[in-house]
């Protein structure tokens, strides 16, 4: 009984996904694009790590050892013309880095980098021709974000284990995607990737410390996975 409902479960799902983007497929949603404005949401994953600068050569470069980290947020929408829209899409994103220092003994070695960001990223999607229900697109803008973990504040260093980075990060984007129509909602899976314009590493009160002072610059970069609703 299991394995007959398995193939009937099965067969609809091919169906369907025939009927929505097959040949002659059922134009879903046919007015969506038309709202001057909409709303949504989005799920998804992050992977950041740090492109860093130093202002004398190393034999070893600090190595990032990157985590898998979550993305959760809002999508506000507006229609500026047929394959230009306007995006605001505010977030919370969340992740854990580790780095090694290979040059420093073993117990010094080792810092993680703890990142809650408050995402504030305003993007133009430029989108193709929708083809039955599928229109693909790519999206480019600038963001900041606040990492609620930065220890800016912080009386510590490294030298008791403290890690610091700076509390506002500014960035620009660049991605791609595509919009689904769905019977219901658009579904949007997209591949996005942030880029840090400036330097986020907070020093340590010795200007010879042995894990920040010979870093010119350290910037983010992450790729971020979504999957939005409208």
């Amino acid at each position: 009984m299991r394995l007959i409902s398995s193939l009937f479960i099965t067969l609809f799902c091919v169906l369907n996904v025939q009927a929505q983007f097959g040949e002659n497929p059922i134009l879903n949603l046919r007015d969506q694009d038309e709202q001057l404005l909409s709303w949504g949401f989005y799920l998804g994953f992050n992977s950041y790590h740090f492109q860093t600068s130093y202002n004398q050569a190393v034999t070893a470069e600090i190595q990032t050892d990157k985590t898998i980290g979550f993305n959760v947020g809002l999508v506000g929408d507006l229609r500026m013309s047929d394959y230009m829209n306007l995006r605001f899409e505010p977030g919370l994103s969340s992740n854990t880095r580790s780095l090694t220092f290979p040059n420093l003994p073993k117990p010094k070695q080792t810092r993680e980098v703890q990142s809650t960001y408050i995402h504030f990223p305003l993007l133009l999607k430029i989108s193709t021709k929708r083809k039955a229900n599928i229109k693909p697109f790519i999206v480019g803008g600038l963001s900041t974000s606040l990492n609620l973990s930065s220890n800016e504040d912080s009386l510590e260093d490294n030298s008791t284990g403290k890690f610091r980075t700076t509390k506002f990060t500014n960035y620009y984007e660049l991605g791609i995607g595509v919009d689904l129509y769905l019977e219901y909602f658009k579904f949007t899976p997209s591949l996005r990737g942030v880029f840090s314009t400036g330097d986020e590493l907070i020093r340590d009160k010795d200007p010879n410390s042995e894990w920040t002072g010979n870093i010119s610059e350290m910037k983010t970069r992450g790729v971020f996975i979504n999957f939005t609703f409208q």
